[in-house]
C-alpha cells in the first residue's frame, strides 16, 4: 500500500477518522473544555488549513489514516479503528519522519496526549523518546487552549 499526498475530495472522510480516532483516544483523558471544540467540521477546517501537508494510506474510496507534519513536528497521526494493527500506522509514521528528514530536520518532536497509553507504546516501539512533559497550545476558534502533554522526540539523522 502506497502512502500519497491527500485530495481536497476526501477531507470529508479524513474528518471523520480524526473525528472519530480523537474521541476514542481523548474524550476520556482531555478536559471537556477541550472536547467541545474538537467537532467534526473543526477537524475538516484543520485538515483544510493543512492539506499541503496531509498524506493518507487507503484507497480514495477506503482511507485508512493520515499523518500530518509541521515544521519539525508530527503534528498529527491518525489510522481508522478497523486498519488498526494492519501496520498502517508504521507506514504513515516512516513516511512522515522521512519527509520531515528532508526537510532538513535533525531531531523531529510530537505532542502526546497525557495517558494516550496506546500512542505513547507505539511511539516508543518506533524509536521515538518521551524527553518530558510541556505546555502545547491547541488551536480552537477562540484562541488557543494550553495542555500539559508528553513530548516526544527522535533523531532523524
Amino acid at each position: 500500500m502506497d502512502v500519497r499526498t491527500a485530495k481536497e475530495i476526501e477531507l470529508d472522510q479524513l474528518a471523520s477518522i480524526w473525528h472519530d480516532g480523537w474521541q476514542d483516544a481523548h474524550s476520556r483523558i482531555l478536559p471537556t473544555e477541550l472536547a467541545r471544540y474538537r467537532t467534526l467540521e473543526s477537524f475538516k477546517y484543520r485538515l483544510q488549513e493543512a492539506l499541503h501537508n496531509v498524506r493518507v494510506a487507503g484507497s480514495p474510496s477506503q482511507l485508512l489514516g493520515f499523518c500530518i507534519i509541521k515544521d519539525d513536528e508530527l503534528y498529527q497521526l491518525y489510522v481508522s479503528a478497523e486498519a488498526r494493527g494492519h501496520g498502517i500506522a508504521a507506514m504513515l509514521l516512516a513516511d512522515a519522519e522521512e519527509r520531515l528528514s528532508t526537510l532538513g530536520v535533525k531531531t523531529a518532536w510530537l505532542a502526546c496526549a497525557i495517558g494516550n497509553e496506546r500512542a505513547a507504546k507505539f511511539y516508543e516501539k518506533k524509536g521515538w523518546r518521551r524527553v518530558g512533559n510541556m505546555i502545547s497550545q491547541l488551536p480552537t476558534p477562540d484562541g488557543h487552549f494550553p495542555l500539559e502533554v508528553w513530548r516526544y522526540e527522535k533523531n532523524l539523522r
